[in-house]
């Protein structure tokens, strides 16, 4: 992580996810480097004489939007931005976790310490600020098309430095004046661009596919484990991910997992050959690495999409200091992250689709060759009966939320705005999405770690620490018991990294 002394060091260039993570959820400082600090200095320079000589710039000495054509009078500059943020600041619905919150501050810091934007140095420090003291604005879900940058949600953002809107500190919720004060804060004015550009960005969408994207590496890596489980106790063919065959049709991460499925699975007893048992298992198993290989190609592509993101320019007007151009442009435009949100849910939750027929054949009698439903005593007990249809219940709900947010458009602004990306929706929906996946697959590890109780032999190198993980906080069923505390302890094992990091 680029860190030094327990900071981020913010340039405009090099913020990596993992940054942005670690912001977000561990509340990690940002310090800003003296060449970004410069580069903004030189970018307000060019706003301030562009005002003295009362040029014609859209959002500067122009309205915004459908009212670009109508010129701000000198006096009324500096109102005209507060307007901006006031008038916007129109979210609806229930509001962001703080973790979004941080890693949509942490982003809009980075994009102005270009020095493209033409902010003072005074009030993105204010922006600093609130991240580094813990105030975080209450920022609606609900509100953005994703063009024209992620108005409304950062709107909100804004309003609480100027002391205005709300915010929660250290857990209470207080008027964007009293959190400030809390903290040793006073509110600040918004001078000619300043509120254009804060807000004209793609930050809110992209600050949920940080968070998405880091999350759905670790449940990938636990799917693969979960699933080796899988294999075991239901004495999978592991020859199906023989390097020979996955040479022969080289997509990276079809290897990539066929390799690591291997290396999980290295010296178990408790699989078997080809031809032995049977001559080849059901696609749910034999075709893992084409299935989770295709979701770790589109996280692969996703993540250096996002990364390009994180480091990019997305306000508008874009100011270039060498050169002395004022271009107005689309760069706002949230195209790029809807794609790549809408393109990762579905991959992602196909992880899900998956790991609940791996579940179905677990407890299926018919195909499992196991007790029907894992439980010693059918009948009396149900054991994992239900917990089959919660996981298909879930996958269900990730079929309807796949549907890609990025083919709807809506004109706005007069029509002025009249191709919109809906790439904040996509990501609100990915956000979801990923936490659904998180749940079948912590269904899929106690029912293999059951399973596998009722076999013999030696399990592999990486499905042995596996099941010791699970087996120190989640005993083995024996009789009907409430499941719901267990699925919920599995699954806070997967988000936490547990299964991810248990072979390195």
């Amino acid at each position: 992580m680029n860190q030094q002394a327990n900071a981020v060091k913010v340039d405009g260039d090099q913020l990596h996810i993992e940054d942005v993570v670690s912001i977000a959820r561990s509340a990690t400082h940002i310090q800003l480097t003296e060449d970004a600090l410069n580069r903004v200095r030189v970018s307000r320079a060019m706003v301030e004489r562009m005002v003295s000589q009362q040029e014609v710039v859209y959002g500067i000495t122009t309205g915004f939007g459908k009212f670009s054509d109508v010129m701000i009078h000198d006096e009324d500059v500096s109102k005209l931005q507060e307007n901006l943020i006031m008038s916007h600041a129109c979210g609806m619905g229930d509001p962001y976790a703080v973790e979004v919150v941080r890693a949509m501050m942490a982003l809009r810091i980075n994009a102005l310490a270009k020095g493209y934007s033409g902010i003072r140095e005074e009030t993105l420090l204010q922006l600093v600020e609130l991240c580094n003291r813990g105030v975080h604005p209450i920022i609606p879900q609900q509100g953005s098309l994703g063009a024209s940058g992620d108005l409304a949600p950062l709107a909100h953002m804004v309003l609480v430095m100027l002391g205005k809107g709300e915010a929660l500190v250290n857990g209470k919720r207080l008027t964007g004046k009293e959190a400030l004060s809390e903290v040793g804060l006073s509110p600040i004015r918004l001078e000619a661009k300043e509120g254009l550009a804060l807000i004209n960005g793609t930050q809110a969408m992209t600050a949920q596919l940080c968070l998405a994207l880091y999350d759905s590496r670790i449940l990938l890596e636990s799917a693969e484990l979960i699933a080796a489980m899988t294999i075991e106790a239901l004495r999978g063919i592991p020859k199906a991910f023989d390097p020979q065959l996955h040479l022969v049709r080289p997509h990276p991460g079809q290897q990539e997992s066929a390799k690591r499925l291997l290396q999980h699975l290295s010296g178990s007893k408790r699989t078997t050959g080809q031809g032995e048992l049977r001559v080849q298992d059901p696609y749910s198993l034999r075709c893992l690495p084409q299935v989770h290989g295709a979701t770790r190609d589109t996280l692969e592509y996703v993540w250096t999409t996002v990364t390009r993101e994180c480091n990019s320019v997305t306000d508008n007007p874009i100011l270039f200091t060498e050169t002395g151009d004022v271009i107005s442009g689309g760069n706002f435009h949230g195209q790029p992250m809807a794609f790549a949100a809408d393109f990762l849910a579905i991959a992602i939750a196909e992880l899900a689709n998956i790991s609940e027929r791996r579940t179905e054949r677990l407890v299926n009698p018919q195909l499992s060759g196991l007790p029907g439903f894992l439980t010693e005593n059918g009948g009396l007990h149900s054991g994992f009966m239900i917990t089959q249809y919660v996981a298909a219940s879930i996958v269900s709900e990730n079929k309807v939320l796949c549907h890609p947010a990025s083919v709807d458009s809506i004109p706005s602004s007069a029509n002025q705005e009249d191709h919109v990306s809906m790439g904040t929706t996509s990501a609100r929906k990915l956000r979801t999405i990923v936490s659904n996946v998180t749940k079948v697959l912590a269904i899929e590890y106690l029912a293999a770690a059951q399973a596998i109780e009722f076999g013999s032999g030696d399990l592999g190198t990486g499905t042995a620490r596996a099941y010791e993980q699970l087996r120190r906080v989640i005993p083995r069923l024996h009789e009907d018991r409430e499941m719901h505390p267990d699925l919920v302890k599995a699954e806070e094992l997967i988000q936490q990294g547990t299964l991810a990091f248990v072979t390195e």
